[in-house]
């Protein structure tokens, strides 16, 4: 057979965050887990060695699942279901703390030992990798009368580097291009190897949900069924002015290109970042008068670790804005948009101000964060007023945060 020109795979750790809990209480493997927890529910030794475990059904509070192990999915248990929805399936899973910290170390290990192997490696997230394999040598090897030997026994050899490093599995596909090798990584899950070409399309994608390509989201998805498209075989036989006439110009020719496996994007070793932020969900509902001090506090905070950031990595921002979510799971957004890239937390704080006052304050306050965006690298921020010229500007208004 003809290889295809590339060779693009995705690698998924498999159910990343509970995999790490796993390592650290490796007796809970098998049991359903659910990641997402307060600190107040991480396990406790006894004086006997025995473990005391939270469990799903004492939770009471607004909180998510961050993750859960396929035993817990399998009682459907998924990422972004409320925990108390949750426990109405599950009652009796354990429920852990989320630990970022541990992951971020563990996504660190995989990602390097992943680079030992084939070094050109687009960074998609926590637990996610695209990975041009195109140029890893002996990936275009035949093994015995197998013309994919090659690649396989290159994919073996990452999945082992990373188990070596990390005690954790992973699931990859690898086909000709990202947007195939997205979708073949979840056929074999968990700890999988698939590998496909476009001869491959027929019998593995066009049988698969429309959900199932990524770019294709619940609207969408939605919209499709509607239209008496549930397959991704369904979109590749409609014809393509028709889905032109229903999804617009460039919607509906990505829907014709994608659902024949056709994707050109290369694997992207560096991007720049679109905004930096901050947040955080607070154990209660806070309210804007009677917590005003405390309010005052953590948004004080958000903006010094956002000026912290913003040093570290070495840019500014012209763009401010602020998230709150209300009770009732109610989101709210502002922006303030400035003349001049910024740094500061003081600048930053005052600029979140200008947004707060365009907010109405009519409910308690579940989480807050910051963002800023429109970002410049540091070095073209223009240099400090001189002296002199500053005393003529103007005093800014100090405003109050709440």
């Amino acid at each position: 057979m003809q290889q295809p020109p590339r060779w693009i795979a995705h690698l998924d750790m498999d159910a990343f965050y509970a995999s790490v809990e796993l390592l650290r209480y490796p007796q809970l493997r098998g049991e359903a887990v659910v990641i997402g927890g307060r600190r107040a529910d991480a396990p406790q030794q006894l004086e006997d060695g025995s473990w005391r475990y939270s469990r799903l059904r004492d939770y009471t509070g607004r909180g998510v699942v961050t993750t859960s192990t396929y035993a817990a999915r399998d009682l459907g248990v998924f990422s972004a279901m409320g925990l108390m929805k949750a426990a109405l399936r599950a009652p009796d899973a354990i429920l852990l703390p989320a630990d970022f910290e541990s992951y971020r170390r563990y996504s660190r290990l995989f990602k390097a030992a992943v680079a030992e192997v084939a070094p050109v490696i687009e960074d998609r997230g926590i637990d996610e990798i695209y990975i041009d394999l195109t140029d890893v040598p002996g990936v275009r090897d035949a093994v015995g009368h197998d013309p994919l030997g090659g690649v396989k026994a290159v994919a073996r050899e990452i999945k082992n580097s990373v188990g070596r490093a990390t005690g954790l599995t992973c699931s990859i596909g690898i086909t000709p291009n990202k947007l195939l090798s997205k979708i073949a990584s979840e056929l074999d899950k968990p700890d999988g190897i698939t590998v496909l070409t476009l001869d491959d399309i027929p019998r593995q994608i066009w049988p698969l949900a429309v959900r199932k390509i990524n770019g294709i989201g619940p609207k969408a998805g939605e919209k499709l069924i509607k239209l008496g498209l549930e397959t991704v075989g369904d979109i590749a036989a409609a014809a393509p002015e028709w889905l032109v006439e229903q999804f617009g110009e460039t919607y509906g020719s990505w829907l014709h290109a994608a659902s024949h496996g056709r994707d050109n994007r290369a694997v992207v070793t560096h991007s720049e970042p679109v905004s930096i932020s901050r947040e955080t969900t607070f154990e209660r509902d806070l309210h804007a008068v009677h917590d005003k001090a405390l309010l005052g506090g953590i948004m004080d905070e958000l903006c010094e670790s956002l000026a912290r950031d913003l040093a570290r990595k070495r840019y500014a921002g012209k763009t401010v804005g602020i998230k709150l979510r209300f009770e009732g799971f109610v989101t709210v957004t502002r922006d303030q948009t400035l003349k001049t890239p910024i740094t500061g937390a003081s600048d930053i704080r005052h600029a979140v101000g200008l947004c707060l006052k365009r907010v109405k304050f009519d409910k308690r306050l579940r989480l807050m964060g910051v963002r800023i965006g429109n970002l410049v690298h540091a070095s073209e921020v223009p240099p400090p007023v001189p002296a002199v010229e500053k005393a003529k500007t103007p005093e800014r208004e100090n405003l109050s945060l709440f």
